[in-house]
């Protein structure tokens, strides 16, 4: 039901290639490192499930930033360490992410990155918090995440209600649309963008003529759009992922709604234009981040991922590298990876990142949060 995964990335040396092996196989002489003491970083991503593409991109995120940051030999507390990444399915389940979050405190990580979904990181978070684990994300973006009051929670990316906002003005304002319909997967996620999309749709002078809702896991969607075709409207506002966005615009096709599809960060991926083909063309999508093509460092990160995973970045992975390298930035400032003497030094982050510079808020909130918008255009998405 649950899978776990430690992988520890050894240093590069000349020959010798990063190490892919759980921890407790790794050969003695890779263990020793010169007598290195080992620091556990967790991330916590859906590994399994409709979301596995989304998880598998975010550990990969960690694990490159690891393998660069054991490339350093750095020195904390006094002695050479080696990061070790453990990486846990949390199945985007909150029950699962707060047995995830415990075996994590149980293991003695230093530190957290992710988790990936809201809805899990959200409970989660109050078990890292119990435990003083500083704890930052690269993709959750309920703003209930940082508002919980904790000390040592973070994300680098904006947040749905700056999201939702962005997303109904250009509705509204570009596309002219003046009759809108929702539907959201009830997650923690996609309920509460489309919450925030709903009212800030209405502000701009648009009606919501239809709200419905679906689940995380569905795949027909024939009777809620059906319900929804009867009311004409000039677009579909979808709260949720591209598991489920993608079979939602073909059975739109299907059924003849001529309305045009919008979705958020959760649908702005490769795997959404896969799904949904020929029906997906034309569809609009926000990122909570500013678009690829403008983040600094993305264009070389893109290559260096593709050539450690063999595979292109679907969403997170460069925010969950920068999350990375600003929790080993931090004990590096500290010197210490001890969570109690290295947490004051991630508040006064300033790092120039892949993504863009990271700096936070009181509430561990990234200023100057950016939100940017694309369209699906041949089977890619375009920056608006």
């Amino acid at each position: 039901m649950k899978t776990r995964h430690s992988l520890l990335l050894c240093t590069l040396v000349a020959g010798v290639a990063a190490c892919n092996k759980p921890a407790s196989q790794a050969p003695q002489q890779e263990q020793a490192a010169a007598g290195a003491t080992v620091v556990k970083i967790g991330t916590a991503n859906p590994l399994t499930g409709p979301f596995a593409h989304w998880g598998r991109d975010a550990d990969n995120g960690v694990k490159l930033a690891v393998q660069e940051a054991n490339a350093e030999k750095l020195t904390l507390d006094g002695k050479p360490v080696t990061f070790e990444v453990v990486s846990e399915d949390d199945q985007a389940d909150p029950k699962v992410a707060t047995q995830v979050a415990q075996r994590m405190v149980d293991a003695k990580v230093a530190g957290i990155v992710g988790h990936l979904t809201s809805g899990a990181a959200i409970p989660a978070s109050r078990i890292y918090a119990d435990a003083s684990i500083p704890m930052i994300s690269g993709s959750v973006t309920s703003p209930s995440f940082t508002q919980q009051g904790y000390h040592n929670t973070f994300r680098l990316i904006a947040n749905d209600l700056q999201q939702g906002q962005a997303l109904a003005k250009y509705a509204v304002d570009k596309l002219g649309a003046k009759r809108v319909a929702i539907i959201d997967d009830r997650t923690t996620y996609g309920q509460g963008l489309a919450d925030d999309f709903a009212k800030s749709a209405e502000q701009a002078g648009a009606k919501v003529v239809k709200r419905e809702f679906t689940t995380n896991t569905a795949t027909d969607f024939m009777a809620v759009l059906t319900s929804i075709k009867g009311e004409k409207p000039d677009l579909l506002f979808y709260g949720g992922m591209d598991a489920q966005a993608g079979p939602m615009v073909k059975q739109m096709a299907k059924l003849g709604i001529k309305a045009a599809f919008m979705g958020a960060d959760g649908v702005n991926t490769p795997e959404f234009a896969k799904l949904g083909g020929d029906s997906a063309e034309g569809s609009y999508a926000s990122s909570a981040g500013a678009p690829k093509e403008k983040l600094p460092g993305y264009g070389e990160f893109s290559q260096k991922y593709k050539q450690q995973f063999q595979s292109d970045i679907q969403a997170y992975a460069p925010y969950t590298y920068d999350a990375a390298k600003v929790l080993i930035g931090a004990m590096k400032r500290a010197g210490s990876a001890q969570p109690a003497k290295y947490l004051p030094e991630i508040a006064k982050t300033d790092y120039q990142g892949v993504t863009g510079p990271v700096k936070f808020d009181a509430k561990g909130d990234i200023q100057n949060a950016t939100v940017s918008l694309y369209q699906l255009k041949q089977g890619k998405w375009v920056g608006l």
